[in-house]
């Protein structure tokens, strides 16, 4: 009996010595903070606990801009992330970014997961897809830019609060009697070169820059000094004078002074929507953005912001097993529908759209479905989006330019005007270094 005994405890100590299987670690370079960083920390968690395999590890690496600049800095010293967010605009960057990347559609073909391009929302995988057809980067958090306002402000300033300003002109009259009844800051904009010039001439149906704005050529030009351009400009230049319209910062930073409740309309992008449902202490809606109701054909369609996911180069098969598994995860009807719904950024496949509104989440949360119809109406040359070399750069030209303007300090077609001749210069650049 003792023998047996020993015996056991000896082949119990055997099996417990033995390690456990090691998970492989799939690291993923983000840019999302607040109630957003929180989502993606969560989307790692619950895929890390629907298996045992691989353990995705998320880590904010800064703005848009900062985690591409820490990332190719990553891979020339051999030690990139598995999955690197990048946002709509780096798209012809990192396109032409040989060798370092691996299209989407090859790991998931290579790893055996089912992927089907045609499920995706067509305004969507269209952008991030090849001219052969390929898919090249996973959408994540796409979305679109929508016009969000302060119910409370508006009852307050004798302004209906069942319907949002829908043309430009009632955005001016809106503003005015914000500011009559007190407010100090009527109408903002975050995003100003995304919203007041990309979706702008989108949702107008003009060009933003030749070659269909980019996706039929490197050799694109800047197209935004047209009359139309600058008459919206003159326009915003105006309301500023007034007091109508407060600048109040670049990127996302206006959208805390909507959240405060300091600024009472803002345009920004759909994927706001999470933190002002979380963090607002009044009541509010959303609704498309304005236009002008003179311009034929508008409003047509708004383009696609927020980012995808990068596969990088360079890794091992097992840890391209681990990043397409965690790719059909978070692609699920199921994980699409809670997170749209969380974020306000887009379904990007169709059955989670479907799903979403099967729920009823869009007669319970009025508005929640704008940025969707905003997206899915039909898309025309001039308004399937904007892929353009040095973007990040380009962008930056627009937040300066209108930076003089709104400071007084610039008209709005020397702004304009400068904006095209910087941006052609960093256009036909890229196309060189494309070339070379």
């Amino acid at each position: 009996m003792r023998f047996k005994t020993l015996a056991f405890a000896a082949a119990l100590a055997a099996t417990l010595s033995v390690p456990a299987r090691a998970q492989t670690e799939i690291q993923w370079w983000h840019s999302m903070t607040a109630v957003n960083g929180e989502w993606v920390n969560d989307l790692a968690r619950q895929f890390n606990e629907s298996q045992k395999d691989y353990k995705v590890v998320p880590t904010y690496k800064g703005q848009y801009d900062e985690s591409m600049t820490a990332a190719v800095a990553a891979f020339r010293a051999g030690n990139a992330p598995h999955i690197l967010q990048v946002f709509e605009v780096g798209t012809a960057t990192m396109m032409a970014s040989k060798g370092a990347v691996i299209p989407v559609a090859q790991v998931m073909k290579d790893a055996g997961q089912k992927f089907d391009p045609n499920a995706y929302i067509s305004a969507v995988a269209g952008y991030y897809t090849a001219p052969n057809g390929q898919m090249l980067s996973f959408p994540f958090n796409s979305s679109t830019t929508i016009f969000y306002f302060n119910k409370d402000a508006f009852k307050a300033a004798g302004l209906p609060t069942d319907k949002a300003p829908a043309t430009w002109p009632e955005v001016v009259a809106a503003a005015a009697k914000l500011k009559a009844s007190g407010h100090k800051c009527p109408f903002t904009t975050a995003w100003q070169g995304w919203t007041q010039l990309e979706s702008f001439s989108a949702w107008h149906n003009v060009e933003f820059a030749t070659k269909n704005n980019g996706l039929s050529g490197l050799d694109a030009r800047l197209k935004v000094n047209s009359p139309l351009h600058l008459r919206h400009i003159e326009n915003l230049s105006n309301m500023a004078k007034q007091g109508l319209f407060v600048y109040k910062g670049r990127n996302n930073i206006p959208e805390a002074t909507f959240v405060s409740g300091e600024c009472a309309m803002i345009t920004t992008s759909s994927g706001f929507y999470g933190n002002v449902s979380k963090n607002a202490k009044f009541k509010y809606a959303v609704a498309t953005l304005p236009y002008y109701p003179d311009v034929p054909g508008a409003p047509q369609n708004t383009v696609i912001g927020g980012a995808s996911l990068w596969v990088m180069s360079g890794k091992k098969p097992a840890e391209y097993q681990g990043v397409a598994r965690f790719f059909s995860f978070i692609s699920t009807p199921e994980v699409q529908s809670a997170s749209h719904k969380r974020t306000g950024y887009l379904p990007v496949t169709t059955a989670a759209y479907e799903l979403t509104e099967k729920s009823g989440f869009y007669k319970q949360n009025p508005g929640t479905d704008v940025a969707v119809t905003q997206m899915i109406r039909k898309v025309t040359d001039k308004s399937r989006g904007i892929r353009l070399g040095n973007y990040v750069q380009i962008r930056a030209i627009e937040d300066e330019e209108f930076e003089q303007v709104w400071a007084g300090k610039k008209t709005p077609k020397e702004a304009l005007d400068s904006i095209v001749q910087r941006g052609n210069e960093l256009l036909e650049r890229f196309q060189k270094a494309s070339k070379g």
